[in-house]
């Protein structure tokens, strides 16, 4: 595939979204094609699958299927929108992707890393992100910034102790392979943020361009 896969993590409240149409925008003025999408969803199909996972339900959705059904949704936006896109020569830049999977149902919910790696590799097969941006702020900065939003969903209804962990496991996982991981610092002003993302901006070209 000639395309180049980014994808943006962090916890609630990081601002990914609008960060990634700033990316997007950035590089389209280099006159690149640009695809954005996001998990889980990015499908019809999938989108239904996110619906079932955000939303709060008086029964109990067990860590296991909540596992599942995230690589449900993962099988079927790889399929139908992100290998498409790599194989055109796309910029894929996608809200979320298996690191929000490792951080939330392995470091929040507790999962074994081992059992989302066996889902990683059977679901992926060799897709990996070229470079995946984790926007870090504060728990208590991030959750703040979701409830200005409005309504919670259940991810966001969880507590500290949960999004703590979420947090060190992104942090982690970013230490242990350098090489792939950029942390930006999510708790400045947009405008220092975005001029983060332009500082990066020469590094990600390079890698379009192989």
């Amino acid at each position: 595939m000639s395309g180049l896969f980014i994808t943006l993590e962090g916890p609630e409240g990081a601002g990914k979204s609008t960060n990634r149409d700033y990316l997007a925008t950035r590089f389209r003025e280099q006159g690149i094609d640009v695809v954005l999408t996001r998990e889980p969803g990015g499908t019809p199909l999938a989108e239904r699958i996110r619906e079932i996972l955000l939303a709060p339900s008086d029964e109990l959705m067990a860590s296991d299927t909540e596992l599942l059904l995230m690589f449900a949704a993962r099988a079927q936006h790889i399929d139908q929108v992100i290998r498409p896109a790599l194989e055109r020569g796309c910029v894929v830049i996608c809200d979320r992707f298996t690191d929000a999977t490792y951080a939330y149902q392995g470091g929040g919910r507790g999962l074994s890393h081992q059992r989302i790696a066996v889902l990683e590799d059977f679901v992926q097969g060799a897709l990996r992100p070229d470079m995946t941006l984790v926007f870090d702020l504060p728990v208590e900065v991030g959750l703040a910034r979701a409830a200005e939003r409005g309504c919670l969903d259940r991810f966001e209804q969880e507590g500290m102790a949960f999004f703590e962990a979420v947090r060190q496991t992104y942090l982690q996982r970013a230490a242990e392979h350098p090489q792939r991981y950029r942390i930006v610092d999510a708790a400045k002003p947009l405008q220092d943020v975005q001029q983060s993302l332009d500082q990066l901006l020469p590094e990600l070209l390079v890698l379009t361009r192989g």
